[in-house]
């Protein structure tokens, strides 16, 4: 099973991003999707999640600006980024579970900077 993230680069303060993560190589699908992210010097941290029943929950510090949203037919989840700080700078990960796997799976991570 492999994790794909994209969508990450460089923005301005206030800007946005939206960033992909496709799971591929397993006859089961996903069942919970999670995104977290590591600061430089920092440990990874809890950004969002969304169960299989499309329930969502967030980090305080993302609420009211990002948004978590999956594809079920593509096996696939997204997080929209608005309103972003230089805060917010770090290395996005993508994470799923499935019944049908004996752990969770991590995507490579891809880079989200923002410039002040």
């Amino acid at each position: 099973v492999q994790l794909q993230a994209s969508g990450g680069g460089t923005v301005q303060a206030g800007g946005s991003l939206r960033l992909s993560c496709a799971a591929s190589g397993s006859i089961f699908s996903v069942d919970g999707w999670g995104w977290y992210r590591q600061a430089p010097g920092k440990q990874r941290e809890f950004v969002a999640d969304i169960t299989s029943g499309g329930m969502t929950n967030y980090a305080d510090s993302v609420k009211g600006r990002f948004t978590i949203s999956r594809d079920n037919a593509k096996n696939s989840v997204y997080l929209q980024m608005s309103s972003l700080k230089p805060e917010d700078t770090a290395v996005y990960y993508c994470a799923a579970s499935s019944h049908g796997w004996l752990g969770s799976k991590w995507g490579q991570g891809t880079l989200v900077t923002v410039s002040s």
